[in-house]
């Protein structure tokens, strides 16, 4: 038996231009993450870690595992098992959550307070690098049709309830 091929329908112009935008997405994903492992290393960090603390020092407020997770794009289960190596090293605690037993809130120590604000100058000083070569209003630009694409991808699949 002779297999078919499976040929994509005709892309329009539109539809290339948003999945080469995805595309990019997803490569510039990578390179950030393997990028900012770089970075903080020699903090004892690494982006996954990075990133939890950044969400809940960036809210100013102990949060969830799920909320964490929501507020950086990663799962409930993602943010937990960093949240659970973050606890570990003494760079977050938890805190009793009276609506969740299960799902207690966390909060920076002290130790993690420290260790973000010097990842934060780390990146600060690339950032101002990045900055050099690209225009701020190019970087808006882009920030808004992510954002755009982002609203109407969540529409379409919301995330996952979130139980505080």
């Amino acid at each position: 038996m002779k297999k078919r091929a499976v040929t994509a329908p005709a892309a329009t112009p539109g539809t290339a231009a948003i999945t080469e935008l995805a595309l990019t997405v997803f490569r510039l994903n990578g390179l950030l993450l393997h990028w900012g492992d770089r970075l903080v290393e020699p903090l004892g960090l690494t982006s996954a870690r990075w990133q939890m603390l950044g969400a809940i020092a960036l809210a100013q407020m102990p949060l969830t595992a799920p909320l964490i997770g929501e507020a950086m794009g990663v799962t409930r289960q993602g943010a937990q098992k960093q949240l659970n190596l973050l606890l570990e090293q003494g760079l977050v605690e938890t805190r009793s959550n009276p609506a969740h037993r299960r799902s207690p809130f966390y909060a920076l120590t002290p130790q993690g307070l420290a260790l973000y604000r010097q990842a934060d100058a780390m990146w600060v000083a690339t950032a101002a690098e990045l900055a050099k070569a690209t225009p701020a209003a190019q970087a808006l630009a882009a920030t808004q049709t992510l954002e755009s694409i982002q609203l109407q991808l969540q529409t379409v699949v919301p995330s996952p309830e979130i139980k505080s």
